[in-house]
């Protein structure tokens, strides 16, 4: 099973377990899944041979892919020296397939004089994923930037104009242009700029390399290097970039990781 909204909306309350002697996180290990957890101070963890981040408070983060594998090893090493390795069993999901008509051609197959820069766009967010920032400002979880009807779902196999393309790895959210974007939480504006399919895109980052995308934006309101508080207006829904119409891209990463963002937002009220 996916992880239960409910469980991860406690995470304040695991975060405050200073005093817990186990590595322990909230949800299940899923396909598109990030999870919360805890361990004692001193702890080193690795999920899959790679380093995880450990706050001094013991607070973590692991993320797993939409194509993640069924079995994953974490790896802990306790303060006191003990080691163990943990298996994982990562839960499968079914996609939807999602079929897009009307998009512009230049929007499905690029024309040769833009290629260079997709490239460099590509290149600039894969640096943005590497960022390993210490503070957990995702600690109080996450807040909706935007409320509207939901018109895509992440994981979802994209077809643009009869031609299949790579899944979708966020959450889309129709609105009129101009409905506020906010801050789905505290972060650092690592990027604010026009790219040639995002269109107008916010990138922040919340620590342990935790990272939230809003892309199609009609306007910027913050400069890279800013601060944000949650809730902060980031900018506005609009129809920049790839799009059929006016929505919010939302995409949660860790670090190279794309994840399901809408697991961890509160649950959609009436």
């Amino acid at each position: 099973m996916i992880q239960r909204r409910a469980a991860l909306l406690a995470l304040p309350a695991l975060l405050a377990a200073r005093a817990a002697t186990a590595t322990a996180w909230r949800g299940e290990p899923a396909q598109g899944a990030l999870l919360f957890g805890q361990a004692s101070a001193g702890t080193r963890l690795a999920l899959d041979g790679r380093a995880v981040r450990v706050g001094s408070d013991g607070a973590f983060v692991l993320g797993f892919g939409r194509d993640a594998k069924p079995d994953a090893l974490l790896e802990v090493a306790h303060a006191g020296g003990r080691t163990e390795t943990r298996r994982l069993a990562v839960a499968p999901r079914d996609w939807q397939v999602q079929r897009l008509e009307g998009l512009p051609g230049a929007m499905v197959t690029p024309p040769p004089d833009v290629l260079d820069r997709i490239a460099r766009e590509r290149a600039a967010l894969a640096a943005l994923r590497k960022v390993d920032s210490g503070e957990a400002l995702f600690a109080d979880g996450f807040d909706w930037p935007a409320r509207g009807r939901i018109s895509g779902v992440y994981g979802s196999q994209r077809v643009l104009n009869g031609e299949a393309r790579a899944p979708h790895l966020g959450l889309d959210v129709a609105a009129p242009v101009g409905t506020p974007v906010l801050a789905m939480a505290p972060g650092r504006v690592l990027l604010a700029a026009e790219f040639y399919f995002l269109g107008k895109v916010v990138v922040l980052d919340h620590g342990h390399g935790v990272q939230s995308l809003y892309a199609h934006l009609s306007r910027l309101d913050v400069a890279e290097g800013m601060a944000v508080a949650r809730r902060r207006p980031l900018g506005a829904i609009g129809a920049t970039g790839r799009v059929t119409g006016p929505h919010l891209h939302l995409g949660l990463n860790w670090f190279a990781t794309a994840v399901d963002p809408q697991p961890l937002l509160p649950p959609v009220q009436g």
